[in-house]
């Protein structure tokens, strides 16, 4: 379950902002997203969390399906991923033959992007962000937020747009408009 902290200082933690009437399923999918974010935000691998669960937690009424983050993917990392995630059956999802990632890449390999589905939803990691750049570009104006206790790095808002924008599909586009709003609003108060 989501949840901000008690007494945490406004300026570090960014309000929780549910607008948007969900069914069973978009919150079920919403909740085992967050309980995989919560596992990763244990495993120790710094990440910025990107996409369309990062609009959700900046107030987008749009649901996702799947966790979007940008990450450095040294070869340390690749594997702290697969101790964190070995239990939830980690799958290639980009590759026909749904290639375990617990056997594919071999240790020591260079990875740049990893698209994967678990038991607890999919989960896509990039080394960097069209429009952006690489982690180090996002971090350094990344927002936090708190999700069930864990601190989390969140793409900051204008960033955010500006990734939507860049990937240029009518979805994006779409999410970026309201984005575009939702900083509106955040500016007036």
């Amino acid at each position: 379950m989501l949840s901000l902290p008690k007494n945490a200082p406004v300026s570090t933690i960014k309000p929780w902002l549910w607008s948007w009437s969900s069914t069973e399923s978009a919150t079920n999918a919403m909740q085992s997203l967050s309980h995989l974010l919560q596992r990763l935000a244990d495993s120790g691998i710094d990440f910025v969390v990107i996409g369309g669960f990062a609009g959700v937690l900046h107030g987008s009424s749009l649901v996702t399906r799947d966790l979007d983050l940008c990450a450095v993917l040294t070869p340390e990392n690749v594997e702290r991923l697969r101790e964190t995630l070995k239990d939830l059956h980690p799958r290639h999802r980009m590759t026909p033959q749904q290639l375990s990632f617990l056997q594919v890449p071999k240790p020591g390999e260079p990875v740049n992007n990893l698209y994967l589905n678990t038991d607890w939803g999919v989960v896509d990691i990039l080394t960097s962000v069209l429009g952006l750049g690489d982690f180090e570009q996002l971090r350094k104006k990344a927002e936090e937020f708190e999700i069930g206790g864990k601190r989390c790095r969140v793409i900051a808002l204008d960033d955010l747009i500006t990734a939507k924008e860049a990937m240029g599909r009518e979805k994006d586009l779409f999410a970026a408009k309201e984005l575009r709003a939702i900083a509106t609003k955040r500016a007036k108060k």
